[in-house]
C-alpha cells in the first residue's frame, strides 16, 4: 500500500467511526419539539434513520398518477444543485405515518435521491 494512502485510510476510518459528526443539522429555526418525531422516521426496509445521514424538511407534494412528486427548490441548501422542480418520491420511500406532527409533507434526501417521504396531514 503506498504510504500517501495511508492517510486517506485514517481519515475514513476516523469520520466513519463517529457517525455522529455526520448527522445532518436541522434547519435554521427548526421546532426543537419536533426533533423527537424526525429521529423516530425509519427508512422502509432497512429500519436505518431516514435524517441521520440525510436532510429532512417540510416539502410542498403532490401525487400525480398515484405516486408522490416532492417539490424541491432552493431552501434545500444541501441538495447539490437543486432541481427547482417536481421531484419522483420513489414508492419505497414512503412511510404510511399519520402521526406527522408538521401537517406537511416531509421528504428526506441524501445525496439527490428521496430515501423517506411522509404524507402531511393538514393538521
Amino acid at each position: 500500500m503506498p504510504v500517501r494512502l495511508i492517510p486517506a485510510l485514517a481519515a475514513a476510518s476516523l469520520i466513519y467511526s463517529y457517525p455522529a459528526a455526520l448527522r445532518a443539522a436541522p434547519p435554521p429555526g427548526a421546532d426543537p419539539d419536533l426533533a423527537p418525531w424526525f429521529r423516530s422516521l425509519r427508512q422502509p426496509n432497512t429500519d436505518l434513520s431516514c435524517c441521520d445521514r440525510a436532510d429532512c424538511r417540510t416539502v410542498q407534494y403532490r401525487i400525480v398518477d398515484g405516486h408522490f412528486q416532492a417539490f424541491i427548490g432552493g431552501e434545500f441548501a444541501r441538495w447539490q444543485n437543486p432541481p427547482y422542480a417536481w421531484v419522483d418520491v420513489p414508492d419505497s420511500s414512503v412511510l404510511h405515518r399519520h402521526d406527522n406532527p408538521t401537517g406537511e409533507g416531509v421528504a428526506c434526501w441524501a445525496g439527490m435521491r428521496i430515501i423517506c417521504f411522509v404524507e402531511g396531514t393538514g393538521a
